[in-house]
């Protein structure tokens, strides 16, 4: 921004800084405890390596009060058998980090990755969203709450300083920590050296010189500091301080509604794997609704035992955030469609789409529920099959009978204005399978028939036309139609399809029009 200054010139100012940074540690705890719910309340070990050469990469605060230590072995674990043991998934990890840093990119475009094997970080430049999200005291406890919402806790830290965020939430996990410009040296004096990213060489030697907190290191002399450590020794010392600079590098994290989880176990039972399925979809609603949108289509991908997979898609009329609709919907569609081997791996990918909405009038009929449809299709399918429910769209083909079953969709506004627009066509019956006809001609056109005993008098012939082939096949065309309006001696009206089978000279009534 720029101000005047005494001499009528403008001069540019640095504008205001001011960061947020989150931070979850034991993350890969974090997330498998994320999709399983019934692991809150019991102490859990997450291995990592190939067996039997597993060691102990994070936990759960139960399983810490148990005597567990990072790097234990398999078999030291197990001598504590009320502790759950788990396998660490890098696919689930990697899903969970996206949908952190497109939970913190809703509240700024600005977000950096800085995480590490172990611990989820990200710094979001938060200058100027004040009125958008109120003070950075409001902001901060607004972010933690959304980063819980989505399964995870993580401490969040405000400052103007991006080192001194990162070092704050270190140092206070779980917690929200806000620091007003200018006090950084004060806030940071009483945090130990370990939220500092210092090498073994570093630590050992700061321990003997007994410097034990960031508020010590920032007390050495600089020069002296950097005649003993180098550059490195200032660098320590300006992060102690809070005088770090740092150049932001922003991360562009696209957009994907996809939740993955790997069992613990192979499911066999839908009923079992229907439970996981809701913990997941309750996560991409989640998502969705935060960014005002709905799911307009989910599909579930499967990983069987063997190697193969089995995929299944469902989109309903319309999008939807109802959980109850997408769960019967899934639950109607697997049951139809079922796995055929144990599952060992679940991935659920969500297209989403606008929310629908429809302005009734005062005094027009209340329509019926568009996911009470959805659900009475899917239980049709599962009765007649996928191809025999939708709606019926004629092929370009001269063939009778010719056409196929689309589903169901709902069209926009202007195409609903374009169909209101056409008019009315009669209705026809398919007669399955033609009835017979005595037909009389006159001229070549029919005069008179006899259909279902009684004879009526053609007032009105229109035909003939040939059919039963496409104009790039060799199929003879030898069947023609006519549309006919006839009526009876008893003033009965009729309006059919008379077709007429060349080759062997006879008549049918294939068609009835209302």
């Amino acid at each position: 921004m720029a101000e005047p200054c005494c001499l009528g010139r403008w001069k540019m100012t640095n504008p205001a800084l001011l960061y947020a940074c989150v931070l979850a540690k034991e993350f890969p705890a974090q997330v498998m405890l994320r999709l399983r719910p019934e692991l809150w309340e019991k102490p859990f070990v997450v291995m990592d390596g190939e067996p039997p050469l597993e060691e102990a990469c994070s936990y759960n605060a139960k399983a810490r009060l148990l005597g567990i230590e990072r790097g234990m072995t398999r078999v030291e674990v197990e001598t504590f058998p009320s502790a759950t043991v788990l396998v660490r998934s890098r696919a689930e990890e990697a899903a969970a980090r996206s949908v952190l840093l497109e939970c913190a990119g809703t509240f700024s475009p600005r977000v950096e990755d800085q995480s590490v094997d172990d611990t989820f970080c990200c710094v979001i430049d938060i200058a100027g969203t004040e009125s958008l999200f109120g003070p950075p005291s409001v902001l901060a406890r607004q972010i933690r709450e959304r980063v819980r919402a989505l399964g995870i806790t993580a401490s969040v830290a405000v400052s103007s300083n991006f080192h001194a965020a990162v070092c704050l939430a270190r140092g206070h996990p779980g917690k929200v920590t806000v620091i007003q410009p200018g006090n950084e040296r004060a806030a940071l004096e009483l945090l130990p050296l370990t939220v500092l990213d210092l090498s073994e060489d570093h630590a050992q030697t700061f321990s003997l010189w007994g410097i034990r907190t960031l508020g010590m290191l920032a007390e050495l002399p600089e020069k002296a500091l950097i005649s003993r450590m180098g550059q490195e020794g200032k660098c320590l010392r300006e992060l102690a301080r809070g005088e770090m600079q740092h150049l932001f590098i922003p991360v562009e994290p696209a957009f994907s509604l996809e939740e993955r989880m790997e069992l613990d176990s192979s499911v066999e039972l839908l009923d079992s794997l229907l439970f996981v399925i809701c913990v997941m979809l309750d996560q991409l609603l989640l998502r969705a609704a935060a960014r005002s949108l709905a799911l307009a289509s989910v599909t579930i991908t499967l990983l069987l035992d063997g190697g193969g997979s089995h995929t299944r898609t469902v989109r309903p009329a319309l999008p939807s955030n109802d959980r109850h609709l997408w769960l019967k919907l899934l639950h109607l569609d697997l049951e139809a469609h079922p796995p055929q081997a144990a599952i060992l791996a679940i991935t659920l990918l969500a297209e989403p789409g606008r929310k629908s909405k429809a302005q009734l009038g005062l005094f027009s009929p209340q329509l019926p529920e568009p996911a009470r449809l959805d659900v009475t299709l899917a239980r049709i399918r599962a009765i007649v099959g996928e191809d025999c429910v939708g709606r019926a769209v004629l092929k370009d083909s001269h063939q009778p009978d010719a056409f196929r079953v689309e589903p169901f969709t709902v069209h926009s506004g202007a195409a609903e204005s374009k169909l209101t627009q056409v008019r009315p066509r009669p209705a026809m019956r398919q007669l399955r399978p033609p009835e017979s006809v005595t037909v009389a001609l006159h001229d070549n056109r029919p005069a008179s028939f006899s259909f279902r005993s009684k004879q009526y008098g053609v007032e009105s012939a229109y035909g003939p036309w040939r059919i039963n082939g496409d104009w790039w096949s060799p199929t003879l065309w030898g069947v023609q139609q006519w549309d006919v309006v006839a009526r009876a001696q008893d003033g009965t009206f009729l309006c059919g399809c008379l077709v007429h089978q060349v080759a062997t000279g006879t008549w049918q009534m294939e068609a009835l029009y209302d």
